[in-house]
Parts: structure tokens; sequence; C-alpha cells
């Protein structure tokens, strides 16, 4: 007999919607998983699945077998870019409609809770009031809860929303019941508050309270997890949001402008001066200077001319191109990191696993206690009003309204703290991430160094023209040119001319440049650019060409040329009227905050290793300048992502909080689209607040100072903030293994059970708040742990 012949899987992403808990994630999993030949992966705070299923299974199939579990399926849309002035904000109908429906029960709900807790706020009739006030509670404000438990009834499914569903209507049924039949709707009636429950002269409780504190905290803590994890497609939008829509392609010598779904490989296009390259390609005519720091991270223009390869999302910074199409839609560069963000984002940390194990259990067992606590009492004979009460409280008790805010409003807390501190979180994985990462991955340019082009040094011959007036002079020739090291050239001029002069590269980012004929830079005439030299032009009768160096140069220069040469800066030379008379360094410069940053890192046994797309000496002279010992140079975006990869397998069981066969804990620093894969797959991406959205979008922190000072803040926050998580879970279970059996037994009626979990939830919240008034302490920054 033949060997039979090997399944060819395939991976489809499905969006997943009606999940609201950890039980729906396990439900959805184990249902795909009954299909042969499929696992998948749900991911509950993007509601996506990622299934991995063979050939001949079809997503129609998938689709119809999520939504056989009682949710809804389909294959994702297309990532759609944001528009200027857009945002993922509280704009969407499904936003709005949660907010107002927990707004509205609000307002119905507290007043119920204040006269039913308090005895001496009852007046006469009070009863009658809550009921009025309740009953919309009990129905419309939870009727998300009621839906969802019917569905999954159908489909034999227990969750969250159930045990909110089954608590609501006990405790309003048998309200109605007492109200209208048991007596309790006497205009006198006054209910005490007692911990055994009892039925005083013969009058049966109302428990109207639960009906609405149970919908209450379950929607506000939803809102607030809901708020802390907005935002999750930002990344790919921005990824889709860098290409173009529209090209201009060249046919039979006459350009025509197409959607860039239509171009072709081989086809040539067109692009002007301050477009973006519509997708991969070589350039066939035309030369200019291509800013790919969209792409790369890095600052240094690429020159460009025929036969010279360019990448789709870079922009033109100079002449017109024209460009021969190599690869098209998703065989571009962009579309590759695309996918690699994709399926970064798509993964599942290990306690979010063990999270979905345990409330696939936590639920049925409580509806087993519950139902149980009813038989055993009415076996013992007890009164129905009380084996139904005791029935109810565990109902109640065990809603998780202190699990659920325990997380987001410590998020909350720390969010707004960091905010204040430079440091944007986007979760408690991003914290959890912080608290125990090893290894640092750091981009150069815009991350350690400034991200622009400016003067680092100004050289001139003795007995020259003199420093200034070089100066002045090469200012005026390069304010025509559209490169960005006559920018900075033309930048630094203005600022010494109407400033003073300052210590070159003593400002660490430089000013941008003001508008042609500034004060203090005269005009220029017969101006010329010669691509791959330099440009030239008359100034005040003098012919002022700033080039590029060549072998002869005065003795003077020399030095200068190698001290430029040694720091990886551009060495530029000024002549006038043919005589040789300065030489301009330009480079990037370190930030001023990088030094103390990275030393930071050190004292909290962190180690850094630098990862870019620029040249080996560049790279390796910012190393040296921060005492960084490992050095990855000219990485691309594929690259970077594989060095991520290769830190997490490595250092088995060496990292601080490792466990035994387990990788470095790797964080990725960086600003560009080129850093955005890296960010993604890395245990923990951190997107300086000055980069490109995208590397924002896709990082899992983000630091809005400009530089990397606030890091090690945010790692001593992160730890601050993970122990008040940690504290904030130990009490929320804690009071379910107190309460639960106290309920049982009956100990708690759910009027008392409800006081115990609006006090739990105050509880977890009050202590949550005590991270707003957190300060990193000096001892505290300089703990080594």
């Amino acid at each position: 007999m033949g060997a039979e012949p090997m399944t060819t899987l395939v991976t489809t992403d499905l969006t997943v919607g009606g999940m609201t808990c950890a039980a729906c994630v396990n439900r959805v999993e184990k249902r795909l998983g009954r299909l042969e030949g499929v696992t998948a992966t749900v991911n509950l705070a993007t509601g996506t699945a990622r299934v991995t299923h063979p050939a001949g299974i079809g997503p129609g199939e998938l689709v119809a077998t999520v939504e056989k579990a009682g949710y809804t399926a389909a294959l994702p849309e297309p990532p759609r870019s944001e528009q200027p002035g857009t945002t993922d904000d509280d704009g969407s109908e499904d936003t709005r409609s949660a907010r107002d429906r927990l707004i509205v029960t609000a307002l119905l709900a507290l007043p119920v809770l204040v006269l039913s807790m308090v005895p001496a706020l009852q007046f006469r009739n009070w009863q009658w009031l809550c009921f009025a006030l309740t009953a919309p509670v009990a129905v419309w404000g939870s009727w998300s809860f009621h839906t969802r438990a019917v569905r999954g009834l159908r489909h034999s499914a227990a969750t969250m929303d159930t045990l909110v569903s089954l608590g609501v209507l006990a405790s309003f049924s048998w309200s109605a019941y007492a109200l209208f039949l048991g007596g309790a709707g006497d205009p006198g009636m006054r209910m005490p508050f007692s911990l055994v429950p009892s039925a005083p002269d013969g009058v049966p409780h109302i428990y109207l309270e639960a009906a609405v504190g149970v919908p209450l905290f379950v929607l506000a803590g939803r809102f607030l997890e809901a708020r802390a994890r907005r935002g999750t497609g930002a990344a790919l939008r921005s990824l889709a949001g860098l290409a173009a829509k529209e090209v201009a392609v060249v046919v039979d010598g006459t350009e025509r402008l197409v959607p860039i779904a239509e171009l072709r490989a081989g086809q040539v296009f067109v692009v002007r001066p301050g477009e973006r390259v519509a997708t991969d390609g070589r350039v066939t005519e035309g030369s200019s200077a291509v800013d790919l720091s969209l792409v790369t991270g890095e600052a240094e223009p690429i020159e460009v001319g025929p036969g010279s390869a360019v990448v789709g999302g870079a922009v033109n910074s100079g002449g017109l191109l024209r460009v021969r199409a190599t690869a098209v839609g998703a065989d571009t560069q962009l579309a590759r990191i695309t996918r690699l963000v994709t399926e970064a984002q798509t993964g599942k940390a290990r306690a979010q696993r063990l999270a979905d194990t345990v409330a696939g259990v936590f639920v049925p067992v409580v509806l087993a206690l519950a139902v149980t606590t009813l038989g055993f009492w009415l076996g013992a004979g007890a009164d129905v009003q009380a084996a139904v009460t005791a029935c109810v409280a565990v109902l109640v008790v065990a809603c998780p309204c202190a699990l659920g805010l325990a997380t987001p409003t410590a998020l909350m807390a720390a969010t707004g703290r960091g905010a204040q501190l430079g440091v944007l979180v986007t979760g408690p994985q991003a914290l959890e991430g912080l608290r125990h990462v090893d290894v640092v991955v750091l981009d150069k340019t815009g991350t350690l160094t400034s991200g622009h082009m400016s003067v680092t040094a100004v050289t001139a011959v003795p007995d020259g023209l003199g420093r200034d007036a070089v100066l002045r002079l090469a200012g005026a020739v390069e304010q025509a040119s559209e490169h960005p090291l006559g920018r900075a050239v033309t930048a630094y001029a203005r600022r010494e001319s109407t400033a003073g002069r300052k210590p070159p590269g003593s400002a660490g980012v430089p000013e941008a440049p003001e508008a042609p004929g500034a004060s203090g830079v005269p005009g220029v005439s017969e101006f010329r650019a010669m691509p791959g030299r330099g440009v030239r032009g008359r100034v005040e009768g003098r012919l002022v060409e700033v080039l590029a160096p060549d072998d002869e140069l005065p003795p003077a220069l020399a030095d200068a040329l190698s001290a430029a040469e040694a720091a990886a800066h551009t060495p530029v030379l000024v002549r006038v009227d043919g005589t040789v008379e300065a030489l301009i360094a330009i480079g990037d410069v370190v930030r001023p905050g990088s030094y103390r940053a990275v030393e930071r890192l050190r004292h909290l046994g962190v180690r850094p290793v630098l990862a870019t797309g620029d040249r080996e000496a560049p790279a390796r002279a910012v190393a040296s300048a921060l005492r960084i010992d490992e050095v990855h140079a000219r990485h691309t975006p594929e690259d970077k992502a594989d060095l991520v990869r290769n830190l997490q397998g490595q250092g088995q069981g060496q990292g601080q909080g490792q466990g035994q066969g387990q990788g470095y804990r790797v964080a990725v620093v960086g600003d560009g689209v080129n850093d955005a894969a890296a960010l993604a797959g890395a245990d923990l991406g951190i997107a300086m607040g000055g980069g490109t959205d995208v590397a924002i979008g896709a990082a899992d922190v983000t630091l809005v100072r400009g530089g990397i000072e606030a890091l090690a803040d945010a790692v001593l926050l992160a730890r601050r903030t993970l122990g008040t998580i940690r504290a904030n879970l130990v009490w929320a279970f804690g009071y379910n293994a107190v309460t639960v059996p106290l309920a049982m037994v009956g100990l708690l009626n759910p009027m008392l059970a409800a006081a115990a979990m609006s006090a739990s939830s105050v509880l977890v919240v009050a202590n949550s708040l005590r991270l707003r008034a957190w300060q990193p302490s000096p001892a505290a920054r300089r703990r080594v742990r």
C-alpha cells in the first residue's frame, strides 16, 4: 500500500462577534477544534480567530461552525486607512449604545440601591417607586445579558452572562411575587437590614437592589475594559494608509491616473517631488533623493538614479522620477510588513490561555452550587423564600464585578499617571511585559538619535574668510536645495546668524528650517544642483559651491574630515570662488537623554541591543557613545523580526523571572514602519511618540517625551501596577471564596450579597486609584532588580 498523501493545511482569519468573556473564547475554540484537522486560537481583545485547517474545509464551513456555537463570524474586511482628523474614539455606534445604556442604568439604579440598603430613608410606598425604577433595568438595561444567556442555553453553553441574567431575573421575579402576592406591597412596609434570610412578621423581603446592582456593576466593568483595549486595529490601518491610492501610469508616452489596484508589474509610473512611491520598482528616468524614513526609519536620504531600486511608501524629496514596477499588491515590502504585524497580533499569551480554561469551569461550577443550595434547603424542609433567597445570593455574590474591575481600573489609573510621566500603555499584557523584560532592542534613528540631519561641526581654513562668513554663504546657496543635507546647513546658518554661535548639536533636535529668505541669509542666483556631487550658486557676486570632499584637502581640514568619518557623519566641502574655505560635518546626533536612559536600563537589569537599518559605521559610532556592546546594522524589517525571535530563543532559563526552558523576554523600541513587525512580534513593543502611526499602533507602550528617558520610569510603574492588579485579583478571588460558602449556608441574603459585591468593587477601585499619586523616587530609580 502506498503512503497516505499529506494533508495541505491553510490558515484563515475570522472576525468573531458576540464574545463577552473568556468562557466564550473557550467555547469557540472547542467548537472549531471538533472539525477534523482544525486548530483555532481565538483572541477576545481583537475579536478574531486564527484557524489552521485542511484545504478541503472552506471558510464557509468555519463560519457556520462558529455560528452554531451561538456567535457571529465573517471573513475580516481589509484594514481601512485612517483619514486625517479621524480617530478610533467613542464615536462608534456600539460604543455609544453601551455608554448610553450604562448611564441610564446608573441613573435608575442608584435611588433603588440607596433606599433598599438604608432603612432610615424608606418612606411610604418606597418599594413601589423602587419597583418602577427596577423594571426597565431588569429588562432593558440587562437585555444584552438575557439575549446572550438564551443564545448560550440554545447551544448548551453557560457564560458569565448566564449568571448575570439568572441573578437579575430571580431577584426581580421574587420581588414581584413578594410585592403583588406576598404582602410586601403594603404602603407602610419597611425592610430591615438582616444577615440571615428571614420573613419577619410573615412578610417576604424584596431584593430589587440585587436586580439593579448586578447589571450596573457588570456593565460598568465591561465598559471600562472595552475602553482599555480600544484601538487594536490601529497598526494595520496605519500601514494601509502608507499605500498610495492612485498612481500616474505612463501609457504610450502619456500619463494616466489610475487606481493603485490596476497597476501591474512592468508598468512605468511617475513620482513627482513630494509624492510617495506607489510600489516597489526601479528608476528608469530621473535623479532624486528619496526619503525612506517612513519605511526604514533612517533619516539620511538615498540618492537614486536610473537603475536604482525604490520601495513603495518612500517619499520623493527631489526631482521627477519614472519608475518601473517590480512588485505589486501582496508582493511588496509594505505588504510583507503588514502580514508580519497581522500574524504577531493574533497570538495569545500563556496567562490568557490559563484564564480562558479557568473561566470555562467557573460558571458551570457556580450554577451547580446555586442549584445544589436550592435543593439542599428545600430538602431540609426550609421555607421556600429562604431556599430561593440562598440560591439567588449564590448567583449574585459570585457575579464577577470585582474581577471585572480589578484590571481595567488599575490600568486606567496607571495609564493616567503614565501619561503624566510620558508613558502610554495599551493594557495589562504590556505592563506584564515591562515587568519581566530582559533584553531591549533599540532602533537608532529617531529613538537614540534625533532622527534629523543637523550640523555637528564647522571647521574653517585659517586665514580664510572665517567660519561665520563661510557658514552664511553656504546656508544661502543651500536654501534653494531640497536635499535634507542642504536643509540642515541652511537651518544651522539661520540659527547661528539670529541667536549667536552655539556648540554644534547642542540642542539635540535641530529646529525646523525657516522659509527661504529668512533674516541673516542672503539670496542666491545661478543656482544649480549637481546630483551625487552637491550644489553651486552665486551669492553676492561670489561663486559658492557645497560639494562632497575630494582627495585634495588643506592640511587644516584633514583632521576634521577624519573626525567626521570616525563619527560616521557626512562631510561636505565649501568652496568660494574656487578656493576651499571650510568643511561642514552633518549627522544625526544622539539625543541628550539617551545616555542616562541606557544607563538606567542597565541598573534595572535590562541588556540593551542596537538594531538599525543604517550603515555599520554610524551604528557603531552611536553604540560606542552609549556603551552598547551588541550592534546589528543594515537590518531590514524582516531581519529585525528574525533578531527578536532569535533572542527569544536564547538565554534558556537565564532571564529574570524565567521558567526552565524559556528564552529572553524581549522588548523593542522603535519609531518607523520598519520597526512595526519587530514591535508586534516582541514580548513588548515600545514606540516613540514622535514616530510613525504604524509603529505606535503596533506597539504595546508609547513614549511621548520625545526620547527614551521615560522607559525606566515605565518599567518601575509597570512593577507597581502589576502589584496592584495582583492585590485586586487576590481580593476578588478571596471575596468569592469567603462569600459563596456564606451564601450557601444562608448567612447572606441577596441584599447583603449585593452590598458585599458593591464593597468589593469599591475597594478594588480605591486600591487602583492609589496609582494616580505614584511617584518614582530617586531611590527607586536606582534600585537594581
